[in-house]
Order: C-alpha cells, then structure tokens, then sequence
C-alpha cells in the first residue's frame, strides 16, 4: 500500500529521530520512493543532511572526556561516550580501506575502530589491550557505515582491569564482535 506524503513524511521524521544515522539510500529502499524523493521531504521538513546530522550528534565535544588517548588516534568518530560505562562511534568504510581485488573491508581497520573504542572507554591516562578474543562475522565493503558500541562489563579493581564487550553493526547486522581485556592504572569502578 503506497503512503500518502503527509504519512510519509511523519514516518521519515520518526526514522530520523529513532536513527539520526540512517542514509537517504536506506531511507528510499524503506519507504519505496526514490533518494530524490527523500531529499526533497528532508528540504521540506528542514531536516539536515546525513554529514549534518552526525556534526550535530557530534558537536559535544569529547576532548575533555576521554582520558587515554588523544581523539585524533581514535579509528572511526565517537559520537557518545560515558567513561567507564559506553561508547559509540563511527567509522565510514572508504575505498582505501578495501581489498581492491573483492571490495572487502581489511579486517584491522574494523579491530582497530573496535580497539581504539575500547581504550577510549577507559576512565585513566594509560590503557592497554591486554587481550582480545574477536570474530569477523560479515564481510563489511567500502561504502558501508559500520556503527560500534564498547560496553564495559565487569572491573576487576584488584588487577586493574576491565572487560568490555565491543559489537559492530552495518545496517542493524553485526559484522564483528569483540572481548577485550584492558589493564589500567587504577582500579576503576568495581561493577
């Protein structure tokens, strides 16, 4: 059944709103309309631009927040972070980050945007992958948009460190998945 515009364009709000990540190319394919079509409801509705919605999910600035690494040295954008807690980022798969022969993604810039979040989480100066235990569940290509979460499962304040569980997801489906083991020089918050 075909939506009148007026229902289409609240569904393409709500999308919106629900997940400010969501590219015009998805948002076509969902609503069964063409991109053009979606960019002109998006003028109409005066909702920004994909580039401009992440600016302004990202426009908190995280420099103060994150302790153990500069943000340049994090793989990927992180767009929310709670030290010690979760954190969230980015990473837009580019041609340079592929195999030229089969269009596939090198899988160390997926462990990297997963490990970078990892330290990232950690609420100290000094961070550092003890070890790692990850799989590579679907092939991620160039153009693809992969969204991580690192969420810090347990602290063990006695060895200093912590666990924390990372996840990777193109389009809702998981690509990789990672537990990594951090020590730190302070115990952190026992959980």
């Amino acid at each position: 059944m075909k939506r009148t515009k007026k229902e289409r364009q609240q569904l393409l709000t709500e999308t919106i709103a629900d997940n400010p990540f969501v590219t015009d190319e998805q948002l076509a394919h969902q609503f069964g309309v063409s991109v053009q079509t979606i960019r002109l409801d998006r003028m109409e509705l005066s909702i920004p631009e994909l580039r401009e919605r992440i600016k302004d999910v990202a426009s908190k600035n995280y420099e103060n927040e994150v302790k153990s690494l500069p943000l340049d040295e994090v793989i990927g954008e992180i767009i929310d972070i709670e030290l010690d807690k979760r954190a969230l980022s980015i990473f837009d798969v580019g041609e340079e980050h592929v195999f030229q022969r089969n269009n596939i993604a090198r899988g160390h810039h997926l462990f990297a945007q997963a490990n970078s979040l990892a330290v990232a989480v950690i609420d100290d100066e000094l961070a550092l992958t003890v070890k790692s235990n990850v799989a590579f569940v679907k092939p991620v290509k160039a153009g693809d948009r992969v969204v991580t979460k690192a969420i810090v499962r347990t602290q063990h304040t006695e060895k200093n460190r912590t666990i924390i569980d990372v996840t990777s997801t193109v389009n809702n489906e998981v690509v990789f998945t990672g537990e990594f083991e951090m020590y730190r020089t302070k115990g952190g918050n026992e959980t």
